[in-house]
């Protein structure tokens, strides 16, 4: 047998040197995946939401229904403990950022839920009064302070405008809500108009008070620009 080409001998050298450097590229990459908890209350339209927002993401949503004597917003942040550790521990892999999304409901343990939250660590994405404030905040700016039923009211007044969605009509666990919103609604603006309303209640921490008021685009945006986190 004759000796192997300079050339063969080249080529086997470099696609050597490329497998190794897609190896070392491909361990930098998952070092730098950042891993979301996001637990929902109950089965409402915010898990379907967060699902296709997190859509091919190293990231859960879960959603959980509070039941019996306990059932509180405080509960559903007890829940959101269990479960991390439960999925830390099957997969022997912990979570970079634990979220809890939750609305100001007729429970009195609104600001009870959120320092309590904050003192486990995670994050409370929050809403006064109802998660589909987030939604409106993709059309047009809202301060007054309305009930959960005017602001699907709104929501389909503001849908209907488009041709496209002339017959809306607002439906928990919509499947399509986000894939709408990125069609016809404006995310950014959205994200300005919510800081805009927390911007009115800087001077106290009365959660409660807080109305309309939002946290989701925080949340958001972390999501989205996870490589952020990396550099905090």
């Amino acid at each position: 047998m004759g000796q192997t080409p300079k050339s063969k001998i080249e080529q086997l050298k470099r696609e050597k040197r490329e497998a190794k450097a897609a190896k070392k590229r491909k361990v930098a990459t998952r070092d730098k995946i950042v891993r979301f908890l996001i637990v929902c209350e109950g089965e409402r339209t915010e898990p379907n939401y967060f699902r296709e927002l997190v859509k091919d993401r190293y990231s859960e949503v879960r959603s959980e229904d509070i039941v019996g004597e306990g059932r509180s917003t405080c509960a559903l942040v007890k829940k959101t403990e269990e479960i991390r550790y439960r999925l830390e521990h099957q997969r022997q892999l912990k979570f970079d950022r634990v979220w809890v999304v939750f609305d100001k409901d007729d429970f009195n343990d609104f600001n009870d839920a959120i320092a309590l939250a904050v003192s486990k660590g995670f994050s409370p994405a929050w809403t006064n009064e109802a998660f589909e404030l987030w939604y409106l905040l993709h059309f047009v700016y809202l301060d007054a302070a309305i009930s959960r039923s005017d602001y699907i009211k709104k929501l389909e007044n503001e849908v209907r405008k488009h041709e496209a969605y002339g017959n809306f009509s607002y439906k928990k666990n919509d499947a399509g809500i986000y894939a709408m919103l990125q069609e016809i609604g404006n995310e950014a603006q959205a994200k300005l108009r919510a800081a805009r309303l927390r911007g009115l209640f800087e001077d106290t921490q009365d959660y409660k008070s807080h109305k309309p008021c939002t946290c989701v685009d925080i949340l958001v945006e972390e999501l989205e620009h996870p490589e952020a986190l990396l550099n905090m």
